[in-house]
């Protein structure tokens, strides 16, 4: 009964990681995609860096590798995704299952928005951090690097949404293994200059 009742309390918490990783699933593919957006020509035109080449102790704000091309195509991948989230959940019942929102009572474009905004927004704000700290593109900020667009999604869409706690403190500990796990493939394939 003991092993049953272990296996049941297991398979509970399993589920819920697993809610958790598919509502953050707008934010973990708007982070991965300003490196892609690189390979499309179309989106050269946006490559201007965000902070325009402005300097603070002749140190670049944020660098001219944070650009206007990753947070557009970061955003848009982010509500798209969202928005796919919403369809499915109007549609099938297992996605509503696995669902942590209710996904018909949101104005998903606005969720959308700021989900992919927070996350472009921890990411330069860990890239200005790194900046002030003398630590170039591509050298370790461990665990920011791993974590920053959680936080980021954290502080746009939490006040929008009211999860719980335990759902952030899920996202923000499994986030930083994923992101190792996923960063070290990313590496081999040639897309991410830093394995971590």
């Amino acid at each position: 009964m003991q092993i049953i009742m272990s296996n049941s309390v297991f398979l509970t918490e399993l589920k819920f990681v697993f809610s958790c990783l598919y509502f953050f699933l707008p934010a973990y593919l708007a982070n991965m995609t300003p490196p892609l957006a690189k390979k499309i020509s179309f989106l050269k035109n946006f490559n201007a860096p965000v902070d325009f080449g402005l300097k603070v102790r002749r140190q670049c704000l944020f660098g001219s590798h944070k650009t206007w091309r990753g947070v557009f195509s970061a955003i848009f991948v982010g509500m798209s995704v969202l928005l796919i989230q919403g369809w499915l959940a109007a549609n099938f019942s297992v996605f509503r299952n696995i669902s942590q929102i209710d996904y018909g009572a949101q104005n998903l474009f606005s969720l959308g928005f700021l989900m992919a905004a927070g996350v472009m927004a921890g990411d330069l704000a860990s890239a200005f951090i790194k900046r002030r700290l003398n630590i170039n593109p591509g050298e370790k900020f461990i665990p920011w690097d791993q974590t920053n667009y959680v936080i980021g999604a954290f502080f746009f869409a939490q006040p929008y949404l009211h999860l719980s706690f335990k759902v952030w403190f899920t996202l923000f500990i499994a986030t930083f293994f994923l992101h190792v796990a996923i960063n070290r493939f990313g590496y081999e394939l040639g897309i991410h200059k830093a394995k971590w």
